[in-house]
């Protein structure tokens, strides 16, 4: 599918079933319940600064989302530093580089927004999201992610 019939635009809450479906077809699994969280976290609230992006076809099929937040102070960040937290790409349309273009999209328009640094989190035993990441620009954190098993 040639990228020009393409668009990428900010998520609306109308896009819940279809980031569901896309999860669910990536991970074999349904997570309704996460995507209700962050769905009302990221519209349910006055605060909300739009940074959510789909991909869609030319029929309006949403085929790819990347989802994150702008830091509003906490642990002690502030505002000019971002969160990339869920990405998705329908199986169908891996491949076309449509992860690359969300993540691109998502980098300019934080940028418009004074983002200067995007954080996320990949698992060690995840090479294939270490490499996505890697290709993207991203690179090794200059903090370390601590953890307590309970």
């Amino acid at each position: 599918m040639a990228d020009g019939v393409m668009k990428t635009r900010l998520m609306k809450a109308d896009d819940f079933d279809a980031v569901v479906a896309i999860d669910m077809r990536v991970l074999g699994t349904a997570r309704p319940d996460y995507y209700e969280m962050r769905f009302e976290k990221l519209f349910g609230s006055r605060y909300y600064l739009p940074a959510s992006l789909v991909t869609e076809t030319e029929d309006g099929t949403v085929v790819g989302f990347v989802m994150g937040e702008i830091y509003m102070g906490q642990y002690g960040i502030f505002q000019e530093e971002a969160t990339l937290d869920t990405i998705g790409v329908d199986p169908d349309y891996q491949k076309l580089g449509i992860g690359e273009r969300l993540i691109n999209e998502f980098v300019e328009h934080l940028k418009t927004l004074g983002v200067r640094r995007i954080h996320t989190l990949v698992g060690l035993d995840d090479p294939k999201l270490m490499r996505f990441f890697n290709s993207n620009q991203f690179g090794p954190s200059s903090t370390i992610a601590l953890e307590r098993a309970l």
